[in-house]
């Protein structure tokens, strides 16, 4: 008798929180399809706000850089962070080494672009594309690390090593076996680098330069003085690519763990 008092307590609390998250964002979305643009009056559905984005040359050019550094830092966080994540597996045994790999990830955005932005400043480096692609290779790094080392864990070491005893070399083992184990672990922590980059604020604000100003950055400087309805377009565009990333990359690494149950 007394579980029912505490289990309704317990969904109307849930339901309280997924409220208070999400019913923000739902509003977002109906008013980037307000004809009359202000967020107290309906004018009926439309969607020329939309268009609006493509004739917008600031939005454009941030969409451009936006891309443009959340690709390289995909390509790069994607190919380190895999092989971080084969070193982590076969050479390091000492859990702090392990933490310390892992603490972009888990570090404040802020703690991580001041210490970035100090790092650039030290070494005399020019601020702007280059630098935040490096910043949002070093922050998607970590979260590929994890990702691809929780599917390594699945996969079974003896076929590498049968590779290797039936005379292919050490490169050839990992790519022709191992590598083609890890692929739905790769390819999830891709998109969840894209993703993470895509929408990265902070450090982007701290190691960017003021002429190459990515799409947060150019959002951040248009709701300062109020949402504009193109900006609550774009957002919606943001958030809709976010979100299949987002689930495609979380049902490859559910496929990955079924793999890896069922061998």
């Amino acid at each position: 008798m007394e579980r029912r008092p505490l289990s309704r307590l317990l969904k109307l609390h849930l339901v309280a929180v997924y409220g208070f998250l999400f019913v923000p964002i739902a509003v977002l979305v109906v008013l980037s399809f307000n004809r009359s643009g202000l967020p107290t009056t309906w004018g009926g559905f439309s969607t020329k706000w939309y268009g609006e984005l493509a004739d917008n040359g600031e939005i454009r050019e941030g969409l451009r850089n936006t891309l443009v550094v959340a690709t390289g830092a995909t390509v790069l966080a994607t190919i380190l962070g895999t092989l971080l994540a084969v070193g982590i597996q076969k050479y390091v045994r000492n859990p702090l080494l392990e933490a310390a790999i892992l603490a972009p990830a888990v570090l404040p955005d802020i703690v991580l672009a001041v210490g970035l932005l100090v790092l650039y400043t030290t070494i005399d480096m020019t601020l702007g594309l280059r630098s935040v692609l490096l910043s949002h290779t070093l922050f998607c790094m970590a979260f590929v690390t994890a990702v691809v080392r929780t599917r390594l864990t699945n996969v079974d070491p003896s076929l590498e090593e049968a590779a290797r005893d039936l005379g292919d070399s050490a490169v050839g083992a990992f790519v022709r076996v191992t590598l083609p184990a890890l692929l739905p672990g790769i390819v999830a922590g891709a998109l969840l680098s894209f993703t993470l980059s895509l929408d990265e604020f902070v450090i982007a604000f701290f190691t960017n330069g003021p002429t190459t100003p990515t799409l947060p950055q150019v959002i951040y400087s248009n709701v300062r003085f109020g949402v504009k309805p193109d900006v609550n377009a774009l957002a919606s565009l943001l958030l809709l690519v976010s979100t299949v990333a987002v689930l495609t990359a979380q049902r490859l690494t559910r496929l990955t763990d079924s793999i890896g149950s069922r061998r």
